[in-house]
């Protein structure tokens, strides 16, 4: 593991690094590239899922890299379409074919898909997945308080970690307290607001000029002092090693205030809320 990057021990034992590499939309060759460049700038935390269409090119990248596989945390998640228990425990197995791996390190139900309610027998399949040695870790992405709520009520099982949407126009206060409750990690997508003009808006800029750093690793940092765990998706190098560059400094609580402040009441930026959206 990367010294300079602290480590999260989630609810099942298993450490993980306080930021990772979203692989979305890295595909074919260029993506295989870009996330073996990642890997050997220090990645550990890789971030695939069955609908990105990648987890070959994960699988290659693996093979391709300095790193050895154990030293590596390889996630994908369950997509929609795969919630009935039959179909989810073979979905599983092929993600693992297509990457060429004996195990994930984490796997996620990528959405609840409340409408057809299937998420609990889903959850079900998944803790039968870790039994069988599938999976090391298993967690959820997207997940709503009341989906937290029956998952563990149900199940007795409460996922180690949950990907949501996070960046400043989201802060997912509420949501971030209820994971505290449960001891999930929360994961966050997007954290950058994906392309958003935030990282140059000049009260972040001020921030990041009065620490050396860019406006990025300053909304980065942000995530990692509020105890969540951002996955950045960067196919360029330069971008990449400046991501991992975030654990050398550490922002006020006044610049945390001013970084929140940017918070919405429904700051989702394409409007996906969990229990509307039915992913596929």
């Amino acid at each position: 593991m990367n010294q300079n990057i602290p480590e999260y021990t989630l609810n099942d034992g298993l450490k993980v690094p306080a930021i990772g590499l979203g692989t979305y939309s890295l595909k074919g060759e260029e993506g295989v590239k870009a996330m073996v460049a990642a890997i050997d700038a220090g990645y550990r935390l890789i971030d695939s899922a069955v609908s990105y269409e990648n987890e070959g090119a994960v699988g290659k990248a693996i093979k391709r890299s300095s790193v050895p596989r154990e030293d590596l945390l390889i996630c994908s998640k369950l997509p929609g379409r795969r919630h009935p228990y039959q179909e989810a425990l073979a979905t599983i197995e092929e993600s693992l074919y297509r990457a060429d791996l004996d195990y994930y390190d984490l796997y996620l139900i990528h959405w609840p898909n409340p409408k057809k309610d299937l998420y609990v027998e889903a959850w079900q399949a998944m803790i039968e997945a870790k039994k069988r040695g599938y999976i090391r870790s298993i967690g959820v992405s997207n997940f709503l308080h009341e989906h937290l709520d029956r998952l563990i009520q149900e199940t007795g099982v409460a996922p180690s970690i949950n990907q949501v949407e996070l960046h400043p126009f989201f802060d997912q206060t509420e949501q971030r307290r209820k994971h505290t409750e449960y001891g999930i990690v929360t994961e966050s997508w997007s954290p950058l607001g994906r392309g958003n003009d935030i990282v140059q808006h000049e009260k972040i800029v001020r921030i990041a000029e009065a620490h050396g750093k860019t406006g990025a690793q300053v909304i980065l940092r942000w995530h990692t002092q509020l105890g969540a765990i951002p996955i950045p998706k960067s196919g360029s190098l330069p971008h990449q090693k400046d991501n991992l560059d975030i654990f050398d400094f550490e922002l006020t609580p006044e610049e945390m205030d001013i970084v929140s402040s940017f918070n919405r009441k429904d700051g989702r930026l394409w409007g996906q809320d969990p229990g509307e959206v039915e992913e596929y």
